[in-house]
């Protein structure tokens, strides 16, 4: 797995007029194929009137699985415009539709490109980019009388506790960036004398945190 790569948290949705056409640009994330298919046709739904909805996206941390759909606009000048723009930005799990609607003045192959590729840079430059961190969560298992302690330090050094578990020993969650593993397992055994254990028990990808 990637220890980072670029994703939209929030999706960005622009409007812009290229000699009389009307272009509405709409950049979403994407988990899987599924769901970038799933937001293509809503957008398609919301413009029915619409000339084209053209489309591509970007799925996978290595962007395993790529589309681009023209629409019946000339073959490669609107869906492959926009992939590589994807590409270009390294955002994953992404997907974008430029919807067009014709304003009587054909623009010709040069300006479709150039077209299309304005309304994903402008539609990516609206949306909210994130860098996704992968984190190792660890489970530490201490006493009682160590909770207060070990919870202070794991925050003072920035690192999140995703939850607390209370039986006859008291469990805490914790997440470190990959890398920083074994800083977390000093912080531990220095504050609690060596007396926790600690596990590791997955990987989870959040939102950059410095």
């Amino acid at each position: 797995m990637l220890p980072a790569y670029r994703t939209i948290k929030q999706t960005g949705e622009i409007k812009l007029e290229i000699n009389k056409s009307l272009f509405l640009g709409y950049a979403s994330p994407a988990e899987t194929e599924e769901a970038a298919l799933t937001f293509i046709q809503d957008i398609k739904k919301r413009h029915k009137e619409a000339n084209h909805n053209c489309s591509a996206y970007v799925i996978g941390q290595h962007g395993q699985s790529q589309k681009a759909d023209d629409d019946g606009e000339p073959s490669g000048t609107a869906g492959r415009p926009i992939l590589e723009v994807i590409n270009k930005s390294a955002v994953k799990n992404a997907v974008i539709v430029v919807t067009r609607y014709f304003g009587g003045i054909k623009l010709g192959t040069g300006g479709l490109i150039r077209a299309y590729t304005k309304a994903t840079v402008d539609s990516l430059n609206a949306a909210i980019i994130v860098e996704k961190q992968l984190h190792i969560r660890l489970v530490i298992e201490i006493n009682y009388h160590l909770l207060g302690t070990v919870e202070n330090q794991l925050r003072l050094k920035n690192f999140p506790i995703e939850g607390k578990e209370f039986s006859d020993i008291v469990k805490i969650i914790a997440l470190a960036r990959k890398g920083d593993e074994d800083k977390l397992l000093q912080l531990v055994a220095d504050c609690t004398a060596a007396q926790a254990v600690v596990q590791p028990i997955g990987e989870i990808y959040l939102d950059a945190f410095s």
